[in-house]
C-alpha cells in the first residue's frame, strides 16, 4: 500500500515526547452513548450502504486523527494541555450530519484520474487530502478541514465509487457539505457522464442529536422516522422506557430501544385480540404485560366479566397514562375498575399461583416480548422464558380456552419456524393459526398467533 500526504498544514514545534504522553495520560477517557438497540435486533448486519458510510468514516477518522490532535505547549511552564474536555465537563450536544454520494460504473474505475479531477473541490474548502492506494484494492482517499468537517472519496476497481462528507449539523457546514456534494456529482458526470450506470445519493444521516429518529426493524433494517421530541424518559429497574411524538404516528412507546406500540398502532391491538372474531361477553380474560393499557382500553368496552392485566413495571404505566392517552383512554387512572385489575407484579409467579388454585381463563393474552430473532435456543434465555410462559399460560387456560400472542416480523421465517416448532413441545398438545397484519410504525408486516388446546379426536 502506498501512502501519499498533500498539503498538510504548518504545525508548531512539537513539545518534548514525556510531556506530550503525561498529560495524554491524565486525560479522562470520553464516555461513549448507550447503543440504541432493540434486543430483537441485536447482532443484525447493517444495510450495506450503511455499513459502507460507516467503514469509510472510520477509516477517515482515523487517518485525520494522526495530524488532528490539537495541542499547545506552554512557553512558562513547558507543560502542554489539550483542548479535550476534562471528565465531567458538560457538553452541549452536536449533532453530525453523514452524507453519502454513490456512483455505479460500468468501467473499471481510474482511482488515480478520478482523485486528480476532484482535487480542487475539496481545495477550495481548504482541506487536507491523504490519499492511500492499493494495487488490487483501489485507492482512498481523505480530506479533513480546519473546522473537523472531513470527507473520503473510496473508489474500488469494479466501478464503485462512493463519497462521504462529514460535518456538524450547524446550517453553514451543511451547506457547505451539499455544495461538495453538488460539485462533486457535476464533475463525475462531466467526466464519467457515459460510464455511470446509477448515481444513488441518500438523505444525510443526523448522528449524536438530542432526539433519536432511527432505529431499526426487527429484520435490521434501518428505518428514520420522523420524531420530534422525547416526552418521556426513564430508565426502571427493568427497562429503559423512552415515549416519544412522531409526527405520523403519534406519540411511540420504546422499551429498551424497541418500538413497542404507537398511537397509531390499533391494528396491534386488535390483531393481538383475534381481530374482531372473539365475544369477549362475559368472559374472565388474562393479560400478560400490556403496561400501555390499550389492550386493556379495548377490552373494557366489550362488557367482560374480569380482565387482568399483570405488568411488572410500574414506570411503564405511569408513563402511558400521561403520555399515551390516545392508546389507553382513562383506564391506567385506577388500578381497579367495574370489570378489570391491574396488578403491578412479575407475571411468572401469578401463573404459578393461578395454576396451583386451579384458576381459569377464557382467554390469556400474552404482550410480554417477540419471538426472539435468535436461532438457537439454547444460547438465548428468552427462548427459556416464552417456554415457561407457554406452559403456564396452558395450565390456566380453559380447555375450550385461546391464547393470543404476537410473533415478529413475516421476514424471519427462520425465527417464526422454530417458535412454531416450540409450541409441539409443551406439556398439553396444542393447535394454532396465525394472522400477518401491517402494524403502522413498524413499517414491516408482523405475525401473530392464536393458540387452543388439542382437544381428544382433532
Amino acid at each position: 500500500m502506498a501512502t501519499v500526504m498533500i498539503g498538510l498544514p504548518a504545525v508548531l514545534p512539537a513539545p518534548p515526547s514525556s510531556v506530550l504522553l503525561a498529560e495524554l495520560n491524565e486525560l479522562e477517557p470520553i464516555q461513549a452513548g448507550r447503543a440504541a438497540l432493540p434486543p430483537l435486533g441485536s447482532g443484525s448486519p447493517a444495510p450495506p450502504s450503511l455499513a459502507a458510510a460507516a467503514a469509510a468514516t472510520t477509516t477517515a477518522a482515523a487517518a485525520a486523527t494522526t495530524h488532528s490532535l490539537s495541542v499547545t505547549s506552554s512557553a512558562h511552564t513547558g507543560q502542554c494541555s489539550s483542548r479535550l474536555p476534562r471528565h465531567g465537563t458538560e457538553l452541549t450536544m452536536a449533532a453530525v450530519q453523514q452524507n453519502t454520494l454513490d456512483f455505479q460504473l460500468s468501467v473499471t474505475a481510474d482511482g488515480n484520474t478520478i482523485i486528480k479531477d476532484l482535487q480542487p473541490i475539496f481545495q477550495e474548502q481548504e482541506m487536507t487530502e491523504t490519499v492511500h492506494a492499493w494495487e488490487d484494492h483501489g485507492y482512498l482517499a481523505t480530506y479533513t478541514g480546519k473546522n473537523g468537517s472531513f470527507a473520503t472519496v473510496r473508489i474500488y476497481p469494479r466501478g464503485l465509487v462512493l463519497i462521504d462528507v462529514q460535518c456538524s449539523d450547524e446550517p453553514q457546514e451543511k451547506a457547505s457539505a451539499h455544495q461538495i456534494l453538488n460539485k462533486i456529482e457535476e464533475k463525475m458526470q462531466e467526466i464519467l457522464h457515459n460510464s455511470i450506470r446509477q448515481v444513488k445519493r441518500l438523505p444525510a444521516l443526523v448522528r449524536g442529536a438530542p432526539v433519536d429518529r432511527y432505529w431499526p426493524t426487527a429484520d435490521g433494517r434501518l428505518v428514520e422516522y420522523d420524531i420530534d421530541e422525547v416526552v418521556y424518559s426513564k430508565e426502571s429497574p427493568y427497562q429503559n422506557i423512552k415515549i416519544m411524538h412522531s409526527k405520523q404516528f403519534g406519540n411511540i412507546l420504546i422499551l429498551n430501544g424497541d418500538v413497542n406500540l404507537a398511537e397509531s398502532d390499533l391494528a396491534y391491538t386488535h390483531a393481538i385480540m383475534g381481530s374482531g372474531k372473539e365475544d369477549y361477553y362475559g368472559k374472565e380474560v388474562l393479560i400478560l404485560g400490556g403496561g400501555d393499557g390499550g389492550i386493556l382500553y379495548e377490552l373494557v368496552k366489550l362488557n367482560p366479566k374480569m380482565v387482568t392485566m399483570v405488568e411488572i413495571d410500574q414506570m411503564v404505566i405511569d408513563g402511558c397514562r400521561e403520555y399515551m392517552r390516545k392508546t389507553c383512554g382513562d383506564v391506567l387512572d385506577n388500578l381497579k375498575g367495574d370489570c378489570y385489575q391491574v396488578l403491578v407484579e412479575d407475571c411468572v409467579p401469578v401463573l404459578k399461583m393461578y395454576a396451583k388454585e386451579g384458576r381459569t381463563f377464557d382467554y390469556v393474552i400474552n404482550d410480554l416480548t417477540a419471538v426472539p430473532i435468535s436461532t438457537s435456543p439454547e444460547e438465548d434465555s428468552t427462548w427459556e422464558f416464552l417456554h415457561l410462559i407457554l406452559d403456564l399460560s396452558m395450565k390456566v387456560l380453559k380447555d375450550d380456552g385461546k391464547y393470543f400472542t404476537q410473533g415478529n416480523c413475516v421476514n424471519l421465517t427462520e425465527a417464526l419456524t422454530l417458535y412454531e416448532e416450540q409450541l409441539n413441545m409443551l406439556s398439553c398438545p396444542v393447535q394454532f393459526s396465525k394472522e400477518v397484519v401491517c402494524v403502522p410504525s413498524y413499517m414491516e408486516l408482523w405475525v401473530f398467533y392464536t393458540i387452543w388446546k388439542k382437544r381428544s379426536g382433532s
